[in-house]
């Protein structure tokens, strides 16, 4: 069955500076959106007030359901921050337990990790601490996921196998993914929105981006 969330009808201003005004987001299971934009736009507050920890004007909907607070419904919705979640004083053992996920499964997927079940997550490189909350937020069994720079503190052989990851999960919900990388966001995404001056764009091609006035080096950074 597809799923489908819809944020739209949003208001948010910071010292009357009107930071987003005219957003529409249409996300659905089987697919991976991608959301670009120049630094200080808004991007990460976007989906902060989609996940409901941020309070404003706003209207979000999951199969045409009012949800303000998504946070509380893990089953639908999972986000991963820029900053990490997972404290560093838990083991990656109680991590995977806690998620009720196959340690050994994560293993094969990234064999850096043979020896490091037991381990704290305080020992763990910022890499690898990135690399637990990813998978875990990727293989959990919510209907959407929204990553916020998820490629940050990754080795380029890491990101390779993330990128796997993500098109192995795609079929099983629907995701949406902000990084600074715009290569790879383009490369895996189907769809894009770009956020600038306060109003998402929907990017049916690559062309349509310069004729808003932006070039692809100005979202690499």
């Amino acid at each position: 069955m597809k799923h489908q969330l819809e944020a739209d009808s949003i208001q948010l201003a910071f010292n009357n500076r009107k930071i987003l005004s005219d957003i529409y987001l249409n996300l659905e299971t089987g697919k991976i959106t991608g959301l670009i934009g120049r630094n200080g736009e808004g991007k990460t507050c976007l989906m902060q007030i989609i996940y409901g920890s941020l309070n404003c004007e706003k209207s979000i909907r999951i199969d045409n359901i009012s949800q303000p607070k998504a946070f509380q419904y893990p089953e639908l919705l999972m986000y991963l921050p820029q900053f990490n979640f997972i404290p560093k004083r838990l083991s990656v053992k109680r991590v995977f337990n806690d998620f009720e996920l196959d340690y050994s499964l994560f293993e094969k997927k990234f064999p850096e990790f043979t020896s490091k079940y037991k381990s704290a997550i305080n020992n763990l490189s910022g890499g690898e601490h990135r690399l637990v909350e990813l998978y875990i937020l990727l293989k959990s069994k919510s209907q959407f996921a929204m990553l916020d720079e998820p490629f940050t503190h990754l080795n380029p052989l890491q990101i390779e196998k993330v990128i796997e990851l993500l098109k192995e999960e795609k079929p099983n919900k629907g995701i949406l993914l902000t990084d600074h990388m715009f290569n790879h966001v383009t490369e895996i995404c189907d769809t894009i929105y770009l956020l600038a001056n306060g109003k998402t764009h929907f990017i049916k091609n690559m062309e349509e981006i310069e004729k808003l006035g932006y070039t692809k080096s100005e979202f690499i950074q």
